[in-house]
């Protein structure tokens, strides 16, 4: 099979009658999309390459498809070098179609994984940039996807949920209200892309991504990235303030996994995918003491205090504490590979290696 193989043999394209979501692209080429590609080089684009997420799978995905065929793109340069020049980077604004269109145009772009938009906490400092950036830039992606025939990946998160979700196991399909913009945002996002798909036939997928723990990049606004920073400061000071209560349990998920649950989503067989948008991921739950504790076996004279912030326990409060990934184990087989401990001895062995 083909990798990234968008599901419609032919897209949607300026000439075909199909209504633009858009007007404000400019009319696509007809361009050549389907099972003739199989043997072609795949071209991807990723877009908020410079975040947390996307540095780590952009490097990711060029080590599995080679540097030219990935292309970084940001509003901003990267700090990390092998960014900029270990394949093509792109400054691609997500709320300019012409900035899209261009780069799909020099590109040949036939994937994209779009990860450009505001984090919790930014976003409920920053409401109206949050519906701009994490709506209007999906809509922009999912249009420019549409018009070049590309297959989509959109991440979505435990956000998407609220106080009225069961927060134990939360199911793959369950009452989606949440009380933040961020989670209202990303459900917008499921929708959309569910959208697309059902109208155009385009091959989108998504993940409900719990919290990401990652050595490589420095928190950047979740509700959840006490989880990154205690690491830090316990290696740095043996001593961190904590801004969740002590018993706030919550889904997380060591970022290696999460790079390589992306990558196989978008290889899995089409077929086989009934959800799509988008599926549970688990891996580990803990709370801030039981993330503690697993670091004292490691520092013995590593202390937490809490100093409980107001907004973002509340936003911690409305997600659920444990996710039901049953659909993505069966769908495409999903299989987490690192536990607590597990986590917690790599995350310290590779930040004490950075220096």
């Amino acid at each position: 099979m083909s990798l990234f193989c968008p599901l419609s043999a032919s897209p949607a394209t300026a000439g075909s009658g199909v209504p633009s979501l858009c007007p404000s692209f400019p009319p696509a080429p007809v361009v050549e999309r389907g099972r003739e590609k199989e043997t072609t080089l795949k071209r991807i684009l990723v877009t908020g390459a410079v975040g947390q997420i996307g540095s780590e799978l952009t490097l990711a995905l060029r080590e599995r498809y080679g540097g030219p065929a990935v292309v970084a793109s940001d509003v901003k340069l990267p700090s990390d070098s092998n960014l900029l020049h270990d394949g093509p980077f792109e400054f691609v604004d997500c709320l300019d179609p012409h900035h899209i269109t261009r780069v799909m145009q020099i590109h040949k772009i036939d994937t994209i994984f779009h990860l450009a938009a505001l984090l919790s906490a930014v976003a409920e400092m920053r409401p109206l940039q949050a519906w701009q950036l994490n709506v209007n830039g999906v809509v922009n992606m999912l249009e420019a996807g549409r018009q070049y025939g590309c297959a989509l990946f959109f991440p979505s998160s435990i956000g998407a949920f609220g106080p009225e979700t069961p927060k134990k196991r939360t199911p793959q399909v369950t009452v989606q209200r949440p009380t933040t913009m961020y989670g209202v945002t990303k459900v917008v996002g499921e929708l959309l892309c569910d959208d697309y798909h059902r109208r155009f036939e385009m091959d989108a997928r998504g993940l409900r991504f719990p919290g990401l723990i990652s050595y490589r990049t420095e928190p950047g606004g979740g509700t959840t990235d006490y989880a990154v920073d205690i690491f830090r400061q316990a290696i740095a000071h043996k001593q961190y303030t904590c801004y969740l209560r002590a018993d706030t349990r919550l889904p997380m998920m060591y970022m290696p996994d999460a790079i390589r649950a992306m990558i196989e989503l978008m290889e899995a067989e089409p077929a086989r995918l009934i959800h799509r948008n988008a599926y549970n991921l688990s891996a580990v739950d803990f709370t801030p003491a039981e993330l503690a504790d697993a670091i004292k076996k490691h520092i013995p004279e590593f202390h937490v205090d809490y100093a409980v912030d107001p907004r973002r326990q509340a936003i911690a409060d409305s997600w659920p504490e444990s996710l039901d990934d049953s659909a993505a184990r069966e769908e495409w087989r999903w299989k987490p590979r690192y536990g607590l401990a597990e986590m917690t001895e790599d995350m310290l062995r590779q930040l004490r290696h950075q220096g």
